[in-house]
């Protein structure tokens, strides 16, 4: 398992993208779920100009490792699905898959993997373009 350590040390001069933006302790539990899976991660908080404004932290890793939190995010999340017993039929819902034949990106709502319909998922109609 990495440590915070091995982390900061890969990505000290590594191009970051935030991954995701979310509470401090979310941010935190995401980025220990990274290093137990082997993807160097951070916790970055960012600057924010507004009086009053709420903290947000963001998730920072290399553009190459972003499908492997996406995936890591996935996971959690259906692990939850399957500990509220939400899964169809008592089973644990598959994800969709990455792209379909024609190289369509699943839609992040329902999963349908088809060419949109004036810039909307074909199966649900949420708006994409």
């Amino acid at each position: 398992m990495m440590t915070e350590q091995d982390a900061a040390k890969v990505l000290s001069d590594a191009e970051l993208v935030p991954c995701a933006e979310m509470p401090l302790m979310d941010a935190r539990r995401l980025v220990d779920a990274c290093l137990g899976a082997d993807v160097p991660a951070l916790v970055h908080r960012e600057a924010c100009a507004k009086v009053g404004c709420t903290p947000k932290f963001q998730v920072l890793v290399r553009p190459e490792d972003g499908p492997r939190v996406a995936t890591l995010l996935q996971q959690r999340w259906l692990d939850s699905i399957q500990a509220e017993g939400l899964g169809s039929g008592g089973t644990l819902m598959q994800p969709p898959p990455a792209q379909d034949e024609e190289g369509e990106p699943p839609c992040p709502a329902c999963g349908t993997a088809a060419p949109l319909v004036a810039g909307a998922c074909a199966d649900c109609g949420l708006q994409l373009d």
